[in-house]
């Protein structure tokens, strides 16, 4: 059976520049840019974070699977899922005739030689691949060059005879197509810690032992099958989801360093621990960039923009939400009036609040965006909170 895998473009890239420029370029982003990521109409004053919106890898995702539809037209045309956490991306590729295998009414199974399947940025698991790879499909890779660092990583640790413990959420698609990595060798491991709280448990059993049910029963599906914490958790590796809150899996590494230390000693913590930075370097840079916004800039409020699902969205509205008003929108339809905004808490749930935009005054908001929202959007909610603000 001849494989055919397209992982560095299918040649079109000239072919699709204008389609992609017209759907996420925003003429007005670019101007804030070169205007010191300042605009001010009448009232309002926007200041934009130095780094934002679309990342490296989800442009490029973006960018091959319009060039596989282009390359295509015949063919049926299909993605394994979300290419990225963005609503709008993914319905612009719904509109382009793209089917996604994770709507209702698709079955993977049928697919065969005929057939074309995108790959998303966040990569599929070792299974998923295998069993397309059988069918004889022919398959578009955008699975970012981070996330393939992760790979690397755990392969390594897997084959060393370390469990990987990833800090990250384990319905996740990166981090179960990164899980199962750790599976290609006899005796790899797995643990997906969410935070502090996870980790912590993990440290004490590390230290002192205890129920193995009882861990068995708190961590499910987030470990591997059979995980055995007597034995599993006596040499570990670190690794991360790519989109992480940094500070957060800093700490995590540490703790479990330290855990590995008091229980064995400092001599074995070599033959015992490891750890790499594998968040991403878009997503370090968006988070950095809005912390340096909230420090040098004095706002009333925050905008993040992105995709509810998206990680990386929803840890810069947690760093946002710890200095000041701050309001997660997937997009400008969000923005109801100068009195109510829809938007996701950092809690998890939607709520609309009232009151959100200060009347009468001049108003300062910050904005920033995930790595997977186009500017395009980011535009549309300027343009938005332009009318909202002046209309007073």
């Amino acid at each position: 059976m001849a494989e055919l895998i397209f992982r560095k473009g299918l040649g079109l890239k000239d072919a699709v520049a204008g389609a992609l420029t017209a759907d996420y370029h925003s003429g007005l982003v670019e101007s804030i840019k070169s205007a010191d990521f300042r605009h001010e109409s009448g009232r309002l004053t926007i200041h934009l974070a130095r780094e934002f919106g679309f990342c490296y890898g989800v442009d490029r995702a973006v960018d091959y699977a319009y060039q596989a539809r282009r390359k295509f037209p015949d063919q049926a045309v299909y993605l394994t899922g979300e290419i990225i956490h963005n609503p709008d991306v993914n319905d612009r590729l719904r509109a382009l005739g793209i089917r996604f295998l994770s709507d209702p009414g698709e079955d993977a199974s049928r697919l065969g030689p005929g057939d074309v399947v995108i790959l998303p940025a966040f990569g599929v698991t070792i299974a998923m691949l295998e069993r397309l790879q059988r069918q004889g499909c022919t398959l578009v890779d955008t699975t970012c060059g981070s996330v393939l660092n992760v790979w690397k990583n755990v392969r390594r640790y897997a084959q060393d005879g370390f469990t990987s413990i990833i800090h990250g959420k384990y319905k996740h698609e990166e981090t179960r197509a990164t899980a199962s990595q750790a599976l290609q060798f006899p005796n790899g491991r797995y643990l997906v810690v969410l935070d502090r709280d996870q980790t912590l448990m993990v440290c004490d059993y590390i230290r002192h032992g205890g129920d193995r049910d009882a861990f068995g029963r708190q961590f499910g599906p987030a470990a591997s099958e059979g995980f055995d914490p007597d034995h599993d958790l006596g040499r570990i590796g670190l690794a991360n989801q790519t989109t992480m809150l940094m500070s957060e899996s800093v700490e995590i590494a540490n703790l479990l360093r330290q855990a590995i230390v008091d229980r064995y000693g400092e001599a074995d913590l070599p033959a015992r621990f490891r750890a790499f930075e594998t968040i991403c370097s878009a997503t370090q840079d968006r988070q950095d960039a809005v912390i340096e916004l909230l420090d040098r800039q004095a706002l009333d409020l925050m905008i993040v923009i992105g995709g509810y699902n998206s990680s990386n969205t929803c840890n810069l509205a947690r760093i946002c939400a710890a200095r000041l008003p701050t309001y997660h929108i997937a997009g400008v339809d969000a923005l109801l009036s100068a009195n109510a905004v829809r938007h996701r808490r950092v809690d998890g749930v939607e709520a609309v609040d009232a009151g959100w935009l200060p009347p009468g005054r001049p108003v300062a908001i910050g904005i920033t965006a995930g790595a997977s929202t186009p500017n395009a959007i980011v535009g549309q909610v300027i343009e938005r909170l332009d009318a909202l603000a002046n209309a007073w």
